[in-house]
Parts: structure tokens; sequence; C-alpha cells
């Protein structure tokens, strides 16, 4: 009886392992994008909503670093801009953060998590408990090869490049020395920053290699613009298009608005678990 039992137990881990292969390979089939077997960065940007729009750009951040831990990508945080102190339990919030995501396919995983991201909540900031609203931005941008920065021309006239000390929250600082890069392209206005390296020039090659994803991403809009004026209205992942609620109360609930996969399951959401999302919307 007992050699029955184990050798049904080995026979359901064996069928359960072979369906997860077989899932991971079927997700894998609808990446047929350029970038999509990339690496990448995720920037999160803290929008309207004050101090709750920082402390939820800080709960996306642990999310989407518990949720690349678990599909066994490498992170790092290349650029931290730390908001306002004062909150409950000493808590300071995020204006923006980038990271890098190391990974076969994190591009892939990750792209359609671009966009605007709603929470709604008691404040924690609040004194009287009173509930918020408040908003983040995601940008998901592809690691790019050499071959695209030689299809992009960006000229040394039109770049301003700032030196500054990284600091951490509190205004303790981490580096000494004015080591972070902060990178304006002029033409564009677009702003890359990496604090990450302890010397200058490391720094600068990594906000420069944001940059040139950035001006590949731009370049891809303006012909999308184009198209559009030929095929019709498209659907552009800008600011005022919301892709995701995570709602506290009066009751839990995160629903994606492009799928409407839910869950009230709230906290494993924000534990990582982004699964059943992030496959939705790859299959859409």
């Amino acid at each position: 009886m007992k050699k029955d039992k184990d050798k049904d137990l080995d026979f359901t881990k064996d069928f359960q392992s072979l369906e997860r292969k077989i899932k991971s390979e079927e997700i894998i089939s609808f990446f047929s994008g350029r970038y999509d077997k990339n690496s990448a960065t995720l920037s999160i940007f803290a929008g309207a909503g004050g101090q709750d729009s920082q402390d939820f750009a800080t709960m996306l951040l642990r999310m989407y670093e518990r949720y690349c831990q678990r599909k066994g990508f490498g992170t790092k945080i290349l650029h931290q801009s730390f908001g306002e102190g004062g909150g409950p339990e000493g808590r300071i919030g995020i204006k923006s953060v980038t990271l890098e995501i190391e990974g076969t396919f994190a591009f892939g995983f990750l792209k359609k998590e671009s966009g605007v991201h709603r929470l709604v909540r008691i404040s924690p900031f609040s004194t009287k408990k009173l509930r918020h609203t408040s908003f983040a931005l995601v940008e998901v941008l592809p690691e790019i090869g050499k071959e695209v920065e030689d299809e992009i021309e960006i000229r040394p006239e039109d770049l301003r490049t700032d030196f500054y000390r990284a600091s951490g929250p509190g205004g303790q600082h981490v580096n000494k020395r004015e080591t972070a890069v902060r990178i304006t392209h002029l033409p564009t206005g677009i702003v890359v920053s990496c604090q990450l390296e302890r010397l200058q020039g490391k720094n600068r090659e990594r906000a420069m290699k944001q940059l040139y994803a950035k001006l590949y991403q731009l370049k891809g809009e303006e012909q999308q613009k184009e198209l559009s004026k030929i095929k019709g209205k498209a659907v552009s992942a800008s600011w005022g298009n919301q892709i995701r609620s995570y709602v506290l109360h009066p009751y839990k609930l995160v629903k994606d608005l492009r799928t409407n996969i839910e869950t009230s399951n709230v906290e494993r959401i924000f534990d990582g678990y982004l699964d059943e999302f992030i496959e939705a919307e790859i299959k859409t």
C-alpha cells in the first residue's frame, strides 16, 4: 500500500511539473516582439495624491521586486528619488525609481505593465482617516542592443550632464562623492539618471542605455501616430490611461481594466503574485 501511495505521489509531482513546463512554453509562444527576449528597465513615478502616491510607488516597487524574484530575474535599483518623510512608522515614499531587471524574456513578461495604476484606501497619512485615491505611472523599456543604438543619433551638444551625490531617505549620503549622473536630452526633454555605481563613467554608461531605449520608444510612438492617420485611432499607453485598480476600502479588489481579471486577495498581489494578471495581458 505504501509503495502504491508513493508511486501516486511521484506521478502527481511529475504531472504538475510537466503542466508547469507546458504552460510556460505556451506563454513564451506569445512573445513575438523584437525585444521580448531581452532584459528590461522598469520605472515607477508617483502621480497625483501627494504622500499617498509616493507610498503607493513604494508598494509597487516591492511588488515588482517580489515578482521578479519568483521568476528568477535579477534586479538592481539604478536610480531612486525619495519623497516626503513624516509618515506613520517613519514611512518615506518614492517620487521615482528605476529598476534594472535582468533575465530572458523579462521585457516580454513585463512590457504590458506600462500605464497608470490606481490605489484606493484609507490613507495612513490622514489624521481623519479619510479615503484617498492615488496614482502611479509605470514605464517598462527593453534593453536594446548596439545595432539599435547605431540607428539613433545623439549629438553631444544635445546633452546636458549633471553630477550629484546619491542620497538616501533623511539626507544620509550613500556616496560622499558626486558620482550619480543625470542626463537631459535637450531636444526632447527626456531625463535619465543612474546612481548605482561608484564611478561616474559607469553611471553615465547605464544612463545612456536608458536614454537610447527612451528615444527608441519615442521614435516608435511617432511612427504609430503617422500610422494612425491612415489606420484610425490607436490606443496609447500614456498617463491618462488607467490600466489597473487596487482597492483596499470599502472592499478589497484588484482589477485589470483591460482583461477584466480580478481578485479580492490584494495582499497576495502586493506580495508579487502577478502571474494571472500578466499572463492574461500577454494573451490579449
